[in-house]
């Protein structure tokens, strides 16, 4: 693959998630300036709590039909061993349930749906959510402890163990990448689900959500 920076952008916007990621960092960008520039410039604060829901109702918009990755990881068995079965049968059913309701919450919030259904909407969406990411992280835990015990065996002075500790230390980047996404989008869901000082805070949420677009730029930036 080229080396060009320009060519790599082009390959990462044409991906859905790609694209996600960089409205996402618009949405979370323009709620922390909507926070800071509110008590001074109102009129700024308006424009960009505008840029955030438009944002926001975009990247609903682009997931259109990704409930379909959940159903069809389930219908693929989503693991090698009875452990991590169950761990992927509890992990993309809640992500199915997160993009499928999520549509709901869509339509009702641009008007097509009665607008009273969004609160509704946005529970049980998050529900799901929360659900998956917790089976998720526990999933990328157990891998990334894997992957130490394995590291500890390997024989480092061969070539062939040098390429496999290598191997190993590039999955657990994108391990560690996927922790930090999915613990910021947890505590962006927590603040639907039970909302409270904290997770609902504009700097909790902008940080949070900026941390889960990069860490997600990161992974599906082409290597």
């Amino acid at each position: 693959m080229s080396n060009d920076t320009v060519d790599k952008l082009v390959i990462f916007l044409a991906k859905r998630d790609g694209i996600d990621k960089l409205v996402k960092t618009f949405q979370y960008v323009s709620k922390l300036a909507h926070w800071q520039v509110e008590p001074t410039h109102p009129d700024l604060a308006k424009r960009a709590k505008n840029w955030e829901v438009a944002s926001g109702l975009s990247r609903k918009a682009f997931r259109t039909g990704r409930f379909l990755t959940g159903f069809n990881a389930l219908r693929r068995s989503p693991g090698a061993t009875p452990l991590f079965r169950t761990l992927g049968i509890f992990a993309n059913a809640g992500e199915m349930v997160y993009f499928f309701f999520d549509h709901f919450l869509w339509v009702s919030r641009i008007g097509l749906l009665d607008a009273s259904l969004a609160r509704k909407m946005s529970f049980i969406s998050a529900f799901g959510e929360s659900v998956g990411y917790v089976f998720f992280i526990i999933m990328d835990y157990i891998m990334l402890k894997k992957g130490l015990e394995q590291e500890r065996k390997l024989d480092k002075s061969s070539a062939e163990g040098k390429k496999e500790m290598q191997r190993i230390k590039g999955d657990r980047i994108m391990r560690l990448m996927a922790v930090a996404a999915n613990v910021a989008d947890l505590i962006i869901a927590l603040a639907d689900i039970e909302p409270n000082p904290f997770c609902c805070h504009a700097v909790t949420l902008g940080i949070s959500g900026l941390v889960s677009a990069w860490a997600g730029w990161y992974r599906n930036w082409p290597s």
